[in-house]
């Protein structure tokens, strides 16, 4: 039997337990100083299949033990382990249905924000239909964010962890402020960068383009997905410095990630892109995606692990 979201189980340091009852130390380092780094990972439901899928999760967990790696989190759970507490936790709420996973490796005990130990892990999924309200629209109306978003010299934004969100939500509320349901970050140069936990493609002349991973990006999985799956269907990418201006005159625009997939981008600024539609090619580049996703792509079953 499901569990509803205020009385689903989680996996908390080895046990399953009710997430009412899944607590940490309010002095710990990850409580007071966003000491942590995590992953949110998608699964989705074949009915064909009855099956549930992770989508990518080697790479996940690899992003994953990178981030503790340069974190200096102490290094204490291997990829077996965290693929095997996912797997019993989402067993554990028996969930049939698309989810969201939350996997969070994090210092807890009395240490302050230069501590690296003692390290502690909690996975939490949750029905995808549960998730943001922001990750379910069919259009985004962006701005420029006045934020600028965090550089390799002063908190890596190649490094998942809950500090580095602080940037995007300063970043996020300044558009909600606004009017706006998200935004755009330049970096330190003045180049497109990111949303706040999304990546961005343009498209200009029929061609794919997204800022490089040298423009403050994160080493994003979708982008990556993405990339990968344009080329296999024809489409020419490339991966450049993109200039603010650009995202004016851009025939379509997205943004990308775990949670929203593919969400087209309507208005940057104010200003309409496609005349405020979504785009052919974005259309049929989460068509792929979604394919898949959920196990119908014969080319990439690899990036799929089964749950049940």
């Amino acid at each position: 039997m499901e569990n509803k979201e205020s009385n689903r189980l989680i996996w908390l340091n080895g046990d399953i337990i009710n997430v009412n009852d899944a607590k940490i130390n309010v002095l710990s380092p990850s409580a007071q100083f966003g000491l942590n780094v995590f992953e949110g990972i998608r699964c989705y439901w074949s009915k064909e299949r009855n099956q549930l899928y992770a989508f990518r999760l080697k790479e996940h967990y690899r992003r994953l033990l990178q981030s503790v790696h340069l974190l200096q989190i102490e290094e204490k759970y291997s990829y077996e382990d965290l693929q095997e507490a996912f797997v019993q936790v989402i067993k554990a709420n028996n969930y049939r249905e698309d989810i969201a996973v939350r996997q969070t490796i994090f210092v807890d005990g009395f240490g302050t924000w230069h501590s690296s130990e003692k390290a502690g892990m909690f996975v939490s999924p949750i029905a995808k239909a549960k998730t943001n309200p922001e990750y379910n629209k069919k259009g985004l109306n962006c701005c420029v964010s006045s934020w600028r978003r965090i550089s390799d010299n002063v908190l890596s934004p190649r490094i998942k962890c809950g500090a580095n969100y602080i940037n995007s939500r300063m970043a996020q509320r300044e558009a909600l402020r606004n009017g706006y349901d998200t935004t755009i970050f330049l970096n330190e140069f003045g180049k497109v960068s990111e949303g706040p936990g999304s990546c961005l493609f343009i498209v200009k002349n029929g061609c794919l383009i997204t800022p490089m991973f040298t423009d403050s990006v994160l080493e994003s999985i979708t982008r990556d997905t993405i990339l990968i799956l344009a080329r296999e269907n024809g489409i020419e990418t490339i991966e450049r410095t993109i200039d603010r201006t650009e995202l004016y005159t851009a025939d379509e625009a997205f943004l990308c990630g775990s949670a929203m997939e593919i969400t087209p981008v309507v208005s940057v600024d104010k200003y309409l892109i496609n005349n405020g539609m979504e785009g052919e090619l974005t259309h049929n580049l989460h068509l792929i995606y979604l394919e898949c996703v959920c196990g119908r792509n014969p080319l990439h079953t690899d990036w799929l692990t089964p749950i049940y």
